[in-house]
């Protein structure tokens, strides 16, 4: 009888299960996994050294194309490490009106994570549901921004501008009716915050959609009950962050314990799973979606009854308002010198990190008093829970490194950067 030998299978990056760009070399032993090599680089754009290269400001748009599913998050912490470095006072509701974007981040996030990790799981239908809400999202980040993705909206000392009294709404087209239009438009008559608050109210209703086709689904236990557990000792020792550790039991989460912004005014809790399989992990990512929401609702009532100024009054930092700037020579001279050149940040380093939406994002600046970075570190948290791929999967089947993969919410721009 021939002597079976472990053979090797290249499992992507053409697959569309292995998440774009990862290269998973899979040595297999029939459809048992002996070992997982995860290649990265194919997609390797050198955001740390482009970053060295543009002003401060210029760098900003960057970060929106790292883990591009998370735009505002990313720009988050790069904000927090300049104004650290600046010393620079952030308005009240500039800081609610940040975490409110982050949280709504975190609900895109998330989104596209129970799609995406369901269907490569097989069902189908839950990536359409997700969809629907994401649109709904990308509207406001849109209203807001201008720009449905990459919204570089965050700025050192604020946010970019106030949120609009107008949602924008649905127009007459060859493919919509008066009926269709009026319909899709009736709960856009007002401002961005009362769009907003309304969605927050009809979300948790979606959320019980997507449970009630995937929590007790019998097809989806078996593909993710007992799937590439970790103890909550093996997660701390392997650098997991965010939903990857506190699936595992670890109830850790910056919002709480190294809050930043206004995280320490608001009311929300910390989900945390018990067996640290791909399940858990599911089930902790669901409820903070609901939690994400309360905490969107809470900002939303806050930013009703508070408004005030959204970006710092330093004009060496944040540029002066248009009517200042072509009424006062001085601050014409702000604005030029600042889109010009930009600002200087005094001599220093500073570690600002957030609580992504994948876990502990972190940027280390360096700075040597110029108007540009002196060096800039990226802390991604998805790059220790892709280096975890072989120990989670030996053992496991083929089918069961999909699972593993859409577990760890992997986005390759913030682990390729």
């Amino acid at each position: 009888m021939a002597e079976i030998k472990n053979y090797t299978l290249n499992f992507g990056p053409q697959h569309p299960s292995a998440h774009g760009v990862l290269r998973l070399v899979l040595e297999l032993d029939g459809e048992v996994i002996q070992r997982a090599d995860p290649h990265i680089g194919l997609l390797h754009r050198a955001t740390e050294k482009l970053a060295e290269t543009r002003t401060f400001i210029q760098a900003l748009p960057y970060m929106d194309r790292l883990d591009y599913v998370s735009m505002m998050c990313n720009e988050h912490a790069y904000v927090l490490a300049i104004e650290k470095l600046l010393g620079v006072e952030v308005p009240l509701r500039a800081q609610y009106i940040r975490v409110m974007f982050a949280e709504i981040t975190r609900l895109l996030n998330h989104l596209l994570w129970l799609g995406a990790h369901a269907l490569d799981c097989g069902a189908m239908t839950v990536f359409l549901y997700a969809f629907r809400e994401r649109e709904d999202l990308f509207d406001v980040y849109e209203a807001a921004s201008g720009a449905r993705m990459h919204a570089a909206y965050f700025r050192p000392g604020g946010v970019y501008r106030d949120l609009p009294d107008r949602m924008p709404q649905y127009r007459v087209s060859s493919v919509r009716g008066p009926r269709e239009l009026e319909a899709r438009n009736a709960n856009r008559q007002g401002s961005v915050l009362d769009f907003i608050d309304e969605f927050t109210q009809r979300f948790p209703k979606y959320v019980d959609e997507y449970e009630t086709l995937l929590t007790d689904n019998r097809i989806w236990k078996q593909r993710t009950v007992g799937i590439g557990v970790v103890s909550p000792e093996r997660a701390l020792q392997l650098g997991f962050s965010g939903p990857m550790l506190r699936g595992s039991g670890f109830a850790w989460d910056l919002r709480k314990q190294q809050p930043y912004d206004v995280y320490d005014r608001l009311d929300f809790d910390i989900p945390v799973g018990k067996t640290g399989d791909c399940y858990d992990r599911y089930l902790v990512r669901v409820e903070e979606m609901r939690q994400s929401n309360r905490i969107i609702q809470q900002c939303v009532q806050w930013l009703r009854a508070n408004p005030g100024p959204v970006i710092t009054d330093n004009h060496k930092v944040a540029p002066p308002s248009r009517v200042q700037m072509k009424t006062s020579m001085e601050d014409l001279i702000h604005h030029f010198k600042l889109f010009s050149e930009g600002f200087h940040v005094p001599e220093g380093e500073a570690y600002a990190a957030v609580e992504h939406p994948k876990g502990e994002f972190g940027i280390y600046l360096v700075s040597d008093g110029a108007n540009k970075p002196f060096r800039l570190k990226i802390r991604a948290p998805g790059f220790p829970h892709l280096a975890a791929m072989d120990e989670m999967s030996r053992g496991h089947m083929i089918a069961d490194a999909v699972a593993i993969i859409g577990t760890m919410d992997i986005v390759f721009g913030e682990i390729d950067r």
